[in-house]
């Protein structure tokens, strides 16, 4: 019996790697619109795709980032300033991609920008924190999505839109995991939407890689900036070392988990884009696929005890 199922699990695997082998024809002929291409994922990418034939359309919130673009990929990238939390520009950038796909419409948009701080205990954050984090990581992909839906109708192309494992699990304060949960939520039921026309939705969950999103230092740094503004009875019932063992544990654990082959996720996102059957959803990183997923499937109780015990206790702590 045991080795029915392995055999069983094997077949499925053989198959689903023959049906996923299968790439889309006529790669110059389709556009690809991909939003945060300053550095990270959405840089990679953009050079990925660029290599590969496609018409890579790259959104960059710095001049700097359009100009290192434009050096090292070839005369079919096209470079847009493009700031996902402003509406009239995202309005701009889309009549831009309107006027250069033509009548072939969108093949693929794939909402990347993203931040991660302030992240923060609760207490430690104020309703305006959570502002910029969600006008980037859950307002700004509906509005891109939005501004070219009809261009990717017409070419009864792709969705592409990079969540996170936080968006399945909720182990850290602030709006990063509030957006990331949005995130999943418009995926799921864009999909249903679009899926008459021909549309295809797919979500990307990537575990801890090394980029900024988690850069131990800028998070540092932005939880100094919030130390200093609490009130002294919420720093004593932390303790005055707490930010310092917050600082220490954060640099060991994401030093050891993250993942410095961005290509792992690159490549989950160009298959997304490239493939003819793609998959709903990838979760590119080992922590993500046997620690982070499972962990969100255990009863809430399991999931607590492990945050709990693993985490920085405050001064006042009960436990």
């Amino acid at each position: 019996m045991f080795l029915y199922v392995i055999v069983l699990i094997l077949s499925f695997y053989v198959y689903r790697w023959f049906r996923e082998l299968g790439r889309v024809p006529d790669k110059s002929d389709k556009f690809v619109y991909i939003t945060g291409c300053d550095s990270g994922f959405g840089n990679l990418l953009a050079r990925h795709l660029d290599n590969k034939g496609f018409r890579v359309i790259a959104g960059c919130y710095s001049e700097k980032g359009e100009d290192e673009l434009k050096k090292i990929c070839t005369d079919k990238l096209t470079t847009l300033h493009l700031d996902v939390t402003d509406n009239d520009n995202v309005k701009k950038v889309a009549d831009a991609i309107k006027t250069l796909v033509g009548q072939r419409g969108l093949w693929a948009v794939v909402n990347n920008a993203g931040v991660s701080v302030p992240t923060a205990a609760y207490d430690w954050l104020g309703i305006e924190d959570f502002k910029h984090m969600i006008d980037v990581n859950l307002y700004g992909v509906i509005a891109v999505t939005l501004s070219v839906l009809p261009l990717i109708k017409k070419a009864k192309g792709r969705v592409v839109n990079v969540a996170s494992v936080f968006g399945r699990i909720s182990p850290i304060g602030g709006a990063y995991c509030i957006s990331k949960y949005g995130v999943e939520a418009f995926n799921d039921s864009l999909r249903i939407c679009m899926a008459p026309f021909g549309v295809k939705v797919l979500c990307i969950e990537p575990g801890f890689f090394r980029t900024t999103v988690t850069d131990s230092c800028l998070i540092k740094s932005h939880l100094e900036k919030l130390w200093e503004r609490l009130p002294q009875d919420v720093k004593d019932d932390y303790g005055s070392d707490y930010l310092d063992k917050v600082s220490v544990v954060m640099r060991e654990r994401f030093e050891k988990m993250s993942d410095g082959d961005l290509m792992k996720v690159v490549n989950c996102m160009e298959h997304a884009v490239a493939a003819v059957r793609p998959r709903t959803r990838y979760s590119p990183g080992w922590d993500a696929k046997f620690f982070w997923l499972p962990l969100s499937y255990m009863p809430t109780f399991i999931s607590d005890a492990f945050f709990l015990r693993n985490g920085v206790k405050p001064k006042g702590s009960i436990l």
